[in-house]
């Protein structure tokens, strides 16, 4: 299959005066359609590294393509479009919007291309609801969820306008063991059905393992490399 992102040489400074390098010469591509894990301890430089796969950071150097286009050569308003178009997000912590219900939130990344909601769309966002088993609370006000109920609202709303690649990063960190097995199932569900690329970011050894690689990060280098 083709690659669904490619990280070619990249690296990460921050600072000006005191420079502290956290990724060093990055080589690292994701196929379409695959169920990756990213594992690593804190601040090795997993999550500094989704974030620039995401384009919610800049390499210092390096190149990143996401779907065959290089991110570096986009304006700010192309990489917004690319972000809410091609890119799906899932945090540990679930940022939905309390004043609004959880079939709400799902529907905010569409409503954010300023393009009404059609029936169509609605219907999207039904089947949505139901998928991540939650039709029957997804007109409750996002507080009045679970921690559960949210992070399957923010899966929802992660899928809402289609995107071919989800980032997650720690998705499960808030969660009871039985929480975090429904999600992941949730997750795998996805992949298989909608051939969705997931790049997953996790602590947890044994949730790594539920992908079909793991990429092991260690002081800002690709320690290792596996398929289990």
């Amino acid at each position: 299959m083709a690659d669904m992102v490619r990280l070619e040489k990249i690296n990460k400074i921050y600072g000006e005066k005191i420079k502290t390098q956290v990724l060093y010469d990055i080589d690292l591509s994701f196929e379409e359609g695959s169920f990756n894990s990213i594992i690593g301890a804190s601040g090795s430089g997993k999550s500094t590294l989704l974030n620039i796969i995401g384009t919610l950071d800049q390499p210092t150097s390096g190149r990143v393509f996401i779907n065959s286009k290089e991110t570096s050569a986009m304006n700010k308003g192309e990489l917004a479009i690319l972000r809410n178009e091609t890119l799906g997000f899932i945090f540990q912590f679930h940022h939905l919007l309390p004043e609004f219900t959880a079939f709400e939130n799902v529907l905010m990344p569409y409503r954010i291309k300023g393009k009404p909601v059609t029936n169509e769309i609605q219907d999207l966002a039904e089947e949505l609801m139901d998928l991540v088993g939650l039709s029957k609370v997804k007109n409750n006000p996002a507080p009045n969820m679970s921690g559960g109920q949210q992070q399957r609202t923010a899966i929802a709303r992660a899928l809402m306008n289609r995107p071919k690649v989800i980032l997650a990063d720690e998705p499960t960190g808030n969660l009871d063991t039985d929480s975090t097995e429904n999600i992941y199932s949730i997750l795998r569900d996805v992949n298989e059905r909608f051939q969705t690329t997931f790049i997953i970011i996790t602590h947890d050894r044994k949730i790594a393992e539920k992908a079909d690689r793991i990429v092991e990060v260690k002081d800002g280098r690709i320690e290792m490399d596996i398929r289990p």
